[in-house]
């Protein structure tokens, strides 16, 4: 297995990566640091957790819908982007903070 040495969020991390799967690696990247840099640009959220776990919401639910739109069952497989306008994505995240919020405490922690 081959590491690469990626950046999300300004962050280095090294992953590992099976032979011939860079490319779909890469772009798996791209699209996490685009979800995570979104969040904390949107200056509302500035725990780095919390931002991931919003952004794998955000990607999974993009993923589903845009299955389910197609007539397939909703899977992780290649998820392909859906764009969402802001008042669209701030009445599905609304719920999902405050739930957030509710679990994680003053601390911001979930544990």
């Amino acid at each position: 297995m081959k590491q690469l040495e990626v950046q999300i969020m300004g962050h280095g991390y090294l992953l590992g990566c099976p032979e011939g799967g860079e490319a779909k690696l890469m772009a798996a990247v791209n699209r996490v640091d685009a979800a995570m840099c979104k969040i904390r640009d949107g200056g509302k959220i500035k725990a780095r957790d919390r931002i991931a776990v919003l952004a794998a919401l955000n990607l999974a639910f993009e993923a589903n819908a845009n299955n389910t739109e197609s007539g397939g069952e909703p899977s992780t497989a290649d998820p392909m982007p859906l764009t969402l306008n802001r008042r669209q994505s701030d009445v599905l995240l609304e719920p999902l903070l405050r739930r957030l919020d509710k679990v994680l405490g003053d601390d911001g922690k979930l544990f």
